[in-house]
């Protein structure tokens, strides 16, 4: 196949185009089809998913929606060969039926491209994999996510010690992190949730405590304080709330 760059992107979308109108009509009579011609019948149906994940640098690193289109074509291929006819026969949903069996597999296809070619941080295949079956519990992982790198925080953090205990043991490519969390609030919270979480977690500044925060951005009173953790908790809960699963999935 082919590999479009982005000048020739439109290229691409209109040699699809003719590929796909050459193509017999046989609807989803799909064994009438030869192997080439269920590949390109199913074409958009790989550029579709590929623009459905996130494509931000923290995501998927060095790779572009092109990247990833190019790899769903690769998992679109192998899919195709690995098609069991006998049980697409017995499906009532033909069309559900190939259209499930092609997606899972090209979905699986640009997310290993994206774990190879992500950089230095990197979770086994198999763990991943783990993580994604886990469908009922993707709020719980969004949670673990923000909670440990916020609320934790707290848990070392008082009035009267800043929170300034270096992290001997951090997993995480701190600079990619702190581009990545703060590309995150800036989209999901407003600016004094923001600022709460920006200065709690340090990421572009020195880590402050409560007080100081509360100083910083003009709560007063005794118990200004207590008003930073509150802001901090609603702040986790909105992020909690509105980030996708997958948003965190690619980062890891």
């Amino acid at each position: 196949m082919r590999k479009y760059n982005l000048q020739n992107y439109n290229k691409y979308k209109a040699d699809v185009e003719q590929s796909i109108d050459r193509l017999p009509q046989y609807e989803d009579n799909y064994p009438l089809y030869s192997r080439d011609q269920l590949i390109i019948k199913f074409l958009p149906l790989v550029e579709n998913i590929a623009k459905k994940f996130s494509t931000s640098q923290q995501a998927i690193g060095i790779l572009s929606v092109l990247d990833l289109i190019q790899f769903g074509h690769i998992g679109l291929v192998k899919a195709v060969d690995r098609i069991d006819w006998d049980v697409f026969a017995k499906s009532e949903n033909k069309e559900q039926t190939m259209k499930s069996f092609l997606t899972k597999r090209i979905k699986g296809a640009i997310r290993r491209s994206i774990d190879i070619n992500r950089g230095d941080i990197r979770i086994p295949e198999h763990k991943l994999n783990d993580i994604r079956k886990s469908f009922d519990k993707d709020e719980k992982m969004v949670a673990m996510f923000f909670n440990s790198i916020f609320l934790s925080i707290d848990e070392k953090d008082n009035e009267d010690s800043p929170y300034d205990i270096p992290d001997n043991s951090e997993p995480y490519n701190q600079d990619l992190l702190n581009v990545y969390l703060k590309g995150l609030l800036l989209k999901h919270l407003d600016d004094k949730e923001y600022q709460v979480l920006r200065l709690s977690y340090g990421l572009d500044c020195d880590k402050l405590p409560a007080v100081k925060i509360a100083e910083k951005i003009g709560i007063k009173g005794d118990s200004a304080y207590v008003r930073v953790s509150q802001l901090k908790r609603q702040a986790v809960n909105k992020l909690i709330e509105r980030v996708d699963h997958s948003q965190v999935l690619d980062y890891l």
